[in-house]
């Protein structure tokens, strides 16, 4: 076996060593490309000769302890015995032997093991290839210089034609291992002399090839635990994503479901609505007919029973026409329908609607209606109703002082802002988001007694939003409240209601007979005691769309009072029927409703359309809007377009 020759350094240098490459990657720790650098101070360890292939074996075997003993990690030392084993078998192999020189240098404050490897061969006339890996050492490891380049921190080669080839490792030394001294440096050349004097201690070719061994054995067992963690890791994130589908897929299902729910309930309150309002308006309609004193006088205390009776029917109308209008905020099922109007034509109409509601003589209703106000483009009956639920609130909440409705013109934004200021019991800071939680209402002397159904507030403001505005409360506890409604001049995207008109109907005879069309008997009744005792009319009846259509296109009455929500034929289909028909065609139709009179609703009449809201009905309102319609030749009416 042959003895690789060394020629171990054993004296420390007193100055810089300067090495010059011309080629380099990019690495944190190492000589730049195309420039001289200096590393001070350079700690030379050991310079060995490369004369034969036992040469190869203990420049690896000395690359492999230096790394040991400067403190290098197990890895680490494999990673530069490898590195330097093939750059040395290069230079064997293809540059007719060279040397290796080991060293310890300083760079930017950091310390590494450097090695440089040259030799006398021919050189590399394309080095750049070589470290693309399009050039493999045919008798190494099959890593080549590119493989070394990507080993460790730093590689640079010096190569030209003819000259040679240097190449030049580092790796920097780990930040746990002790920082070496001259002292350690000095007693690491004294071991590694005496190591290189021992026979066969350095050309032991079949004790390095068992380490080599070892060594390759303990990566592979390295490389099979890493894929064997990777495939764990690729199953667990499989799991993860069969979970994640999962949820998904429940999430959606639970989304379904909701909707599903939402629909069957905003279902449920618009098919039930007829089956709410038509018995409450029954008993509005009838004890309208009490207080008008139809069928004879009433005493004072039945009087006021009928008071209680007519409140209690308006407050559970009320409530059902909020659940409605918040069932078709939520299904996205409100269409507003923006017209022209002005403030004070707003102001007036709030003024005449609530005055009922005015019934405490210490607190005063007052609209201040600003100058310069511009005219309106938007839904004047969805406005209207936040400004009666907040007018009608702070009536509720306000024992003393007044109650003040005002406007201001933000020119810069273009919005309107109503406010609806009180002199009530006010809020406190806690509970100004509570109350427009639907059904929501705070605990006090008043709100006991005057009750509510917490929903006119969440409805506001939901309203407030499809306007394209907002509701903001301002509220100190025992000075009052500020309601302010800030909404966009204009609403664009939506027609304007269609201009009214009118046609004409062929002249009446000297007593009239008036057909009502409604399945509701008790509706049919009052509309007999509303109609019957005036001698202009004469009333005949039908209890469904069906025969009301039958009966109006048999005897031709003079006017239809007709009802929407109706069985097996609606109103709506009796309308069109009645609008197709020519022998029906200029018969005048009055529509009667149990459902809000809105924009909504007109919108899908003819316009122009009399509609009669059943729970306003008296006798005088009736008589009087049959009268005009028939002898003025008006009322025709059919289902929009």
């Amino acid at each position: 076996m042959m003895v690789p020759s060394t020629e171990p350094t054993t004296e420390l240098p007193t100055g810089p060593t300067t090495w010059s490459t011309s080629v380099s990657d990019d690495r944190p720790c190492g000589v730049r490309p195309g420039r001289s650098t200096d590393w001070s101070p350079a700690w030379p360890v050991v310079t060995m000769a490369i004369a034969a292939e036992a040469d190869v074996v203990a420049v690896r075997q000395r690359a492999r302890l230096i790394a040991e003993r400067l403190g290098f990690e197990r890895q680490d030392q494999t990673r530069i015995a490898t590195a330097v084993s093939e750059i040395a078998r290069n230079a064997f192999s293809h540059g007719r032997g060279g040397r290796a020189e080991f060293a310890v240098e300083t760079n930017g404050g950091h310390q590494g093991l450097v090695i440089r490897i040259s030799d006398r061969g021919p050189g590399m006339a394309d080095p750049d290839a070589v470290l693309a890996g399009r050039t493999r050492s045919p008798g190494g490891l099959g890593v080549g210089l590119a493989g070394a380049r990507r080993l460790l921190d730093h590689f640079a080669i010096d190569s030209s034609p003819g000259v040679g080839t240097t190449v030049t490792l580092g790796h920097r030394l780990p930040a746990r291992a002790t920082p070496p001294t001259a002292e350690t440096i000095a007693t690491l050349v004294r071991d590694l002399t005496v190591t290189a004097g021992g026979p066969n201690t350095g050309g032991d070719a079949l004790a390095a090839l068992h380490e080599q061994n070892r060594e390759l054995m303990q990566t592979l067992d390295e490389l099979h635990r890493r894929e064997e963690e990777a495939a764990t890791l690729d199953r667990e994130l499989a799991d993860t994503n069969r979970g994640v589908v999962a949820l998904y897929a429940e999430l959606d299902e639970r989304a379904d479901q909701l909707k599903q729910a939402s629909e069957l309930k905003s279902r449920f309150l618009s098919h039930m609505s007829h089956e709410f309002r038509t018995p409450l308006n029954s008993i509005l309609a009838l004890s309208r007919l009490l207080m008008d004193r139809v069928d004879g006088p009433l005493t004072a205390e039945q009087e006021k029973q009928v008071g209680y009776i007519r409140r209690s029917a308006e407050g559970l109308l009320e409530l059902v026409d909020d659940l409605l209008d918040l069932a078709k905020v939520e299904a996205g099922k409100i269409e507003l329908r923006p017209v022209p109007f002005t403030v004070a034509d707003l102001f007036g109409g709030l003024r005449g609607a609530l005055k009922p509601l005015q019934t405490n003589p210490d607190v005063d209703l007052v609209f201040e209606v600003g100058d310069d106000l511009p005219a309106l483009y938007t839904d004047e009956a969805r406005v209207a109703q936040i400004l009666r639920n907040l007018i009608s609130n702070a009536l509720k909440f306000t024992e003393t002082g007044e109650v003040a409705v005002s406007a201001a013109w933000e020119p810069d934004t273009a919005r309107i802002v109503f406010a609806v200021r009180d002199t009530g019991i006010g809020i406190a800071p806690e509970h100004q988001e509570r109350i427009f939680e639907e059904f929501s209402q705070i605990d006090t002397t008043i709100q006991r007694r005057v009750k509510g159904t917490g929903l006119g507030l969440p409805l506001s403001r939901n309203l407030a939003g499809l306007l394209g505005g907002t509701l903001t409360l301002d509220s100190v506890p025992g000075q009052g409240s500020v309601f302010r409604l800030t909404i966009p001049c204009r609403l664009d995207g939506a027609p304007a209601e269609p201009a009214r008109t009118a046609s004409a109907s062929p002249s009446a005879p000297a007593r009239h007979r008036v057909l009502i069309v409604d399945d509701d008997e008790t509706f049919r009744y009052v509309f007999r005691q509303l109609i019957g005792g005036d001698s202009r009319f004469e009333v005949i009846e039908a209890a469904d769309g069906e025969s009301g259509v039958r009966r109006a296109r048999e005897e031709r009455p003079d006017l239809v009072l007709l009802d929407l929500q109706m069985p097996r034929m609606d109103g709506f289909t009796a309308l069109r029927h009645l609008a197709e028909d020519h022998r029906t065609a200029d018969i005048p139709v009055v529509v009667s409703t149990s459902l809000a009179v809105t924009a909504e609703l007109r919108a899908r009449l003819r316009p122009g359309a009399p509609v009669l809201a059943k729970q306003e009905l008296s006798r005088d309102t009736v008589t009087t809007l049959l009268a005009r319609l028939i002898m003025n030749g008006t009322g025709r009416v059919g289902v929009g377009s």
